[in-house]
């Protein structure tokens, strides 16, 4: 890590700073550098340094940032998307999850920006080849998809599109490690990269289950959060087989996967999303809870996730 004041880079840029820009901006702050804010709609963004501020002096109540202070100070909002990007290392992309915006802004940006800063978007599904084929820059561009909230979730999966530049990735994957995230590389565009798609098949089998009345909703996140959550949160479902039979990994699957290769024989149909399925699903689970309440629950799991992270910090490897 850096010194007291001492930036890790010169300077990055936000481009969205909505909940995950935001998140962005409290990683690069406590890191020292300096972030400057850019967003289409005024309101979101006279709000985001009061927000940023909150989410470091939340951060120091757990040991997780020494000033916040000092850290909201390198935060300031830009008077434009040029002023935004001037000489910066890295862009952080945070627009809307479409693929026509992600085009509009990635042509705005690579026009904008120095040729060897970084255009990174925090996109969560959309590849990056999508929408940087015909960029002058594209060698540049690559998508490093966060996790909510990325500054107390610290994966970051970097996926370049086919002529992404091996370079940008690794000066990626450097400048996301100094600021203490933790980097991965996708090697192949798949959409919703790594980490959705792992999600997306736990969620899809969750929805089968509840809506097939096998297990009620409450029980199901109970199943995850009182038994593979507590060891996925320091193994993952590799080291966790290893473990789980004397002869590590290839003796787990000589013991287990013809019940594996059963359920993957049957696996849950695209129709669990729909909206007959979601209703029995919502039917279990209860009413929604209101914006006021969703904001409180929100703010307690960012306690949560803080207290975690601290532990972790602390513990062994």
């Amino acid at each position: 890590m850096a010194g007291p004041g001492e930036p890790l880079m010169s300077a990055v840029a936000i481009v969205g700073s909505g909940l995950i820009g935001r998140a962005w901006a409290v990683v690069f702050a406590r890191a020292g550098s300096e972030v400057r804010l850019t967003d289409t709609h005024t309101q979101t963004l006279e709000a985001a340094p009061g927000l940023i501020r909150q989410g470091l002096e939340d951060l120091a109540e757990h040991g997780l940032v020494d000033d916040p202070t000092t850290a909201a100070a390198r935060v300031r909002i830009a008077g434009s998307l040029a002023d935004a990007v001037d000489g910066v290392e890295l862009v952080q992309e945070n627009g809307p999850e479409t693929l026509a915006t992600k085009r509009l802004l990635f042509a705005e940006l690579d026009r904008l920006a120095a040729p060897d800063t970084i255009l990174a978007s925090s996109s969560s599904a959309i590849v990056a080849s999508l929408y940087t084929e015909d960029l002058p820059g594209r060698a540049r561009c690559l998508v490093a998809h966060p996790v909510n909230p990325p500054h107390l979730v610290p994966i970051v999966e970097l996926c370049g599109a086919p002529w992404t530049d091996p370079a940008t990735v690794e000066r990626a994957k450097a400048i996301y490690e100094a600021v203490e995230q933790v980097p991965i590389v996708v090697h192949k565009e798949r959409e919703g990269f790594v980490l959705n798609r792992l999600q997306g098949a736990l969620l899809a089998e969750a929805f089968r289950l509840v809506g097939e009345g096998v297990v009620s909703p409450q029980d199901l996140d109970k199943t995850i959060k009182d038994g593979l959550g507590l060891r996925w949160s320091f193994l993952g479902p590799f080291e966790t087989i290893e473990l789980n039979a004397p002869g590590g990994i290839p003796d787990y699957c000589a013991r287990y996967t013809g019940f594996y290769r059963r359920v993957s024989a049957e696996p849950p149909s695209p129709t669990v999303w729909d909206s007959e399925n979601v209703a029995r699903i919502m039917l279990a689970w209860g009413d929604t809870p209101g914006q006021d309440a969703l904001a409180q629950r929100s703010a307690w799991r960012d306690r949560r996730l803080a207290a975690l992270k601290a532990h972790k910090r602390d513990q062994p490897a």
